[in-house]
């Protein structure tokens, strides 16, 4: 196998993993200090706009490359 395509891959799975741990810290967050609904609903949109910067990064830096 290639080192790059070997590294794409890495790349993908292991971001996926620290997403999901880092929804499952979040979660246990929001459990512990007794967030509610809201506060919880706030975490993971915050979470989610990080996860989605990272996503339009990527996007981006593809079409440049690309071009």
């Amino acid at each position: 196998m290639d080192p790059a395509v070997f590294e794409e891959w890495m790349m993908i799975i292991l971001v996926t993993v620290l997403i999901a741990f880092m929804g499952f810290i979040v979660w246990d967050l929001a459990k512990k200090s007794k967030a509610g609904r809201f506060g919880t609903l706030i975490l993971f949109f915050v979470l989610g706009l990080g996860v989605l910067a990272f996503i339009i990064k990527s996007v981006v830096v593809g079409f440049i490359e690309g071009v």
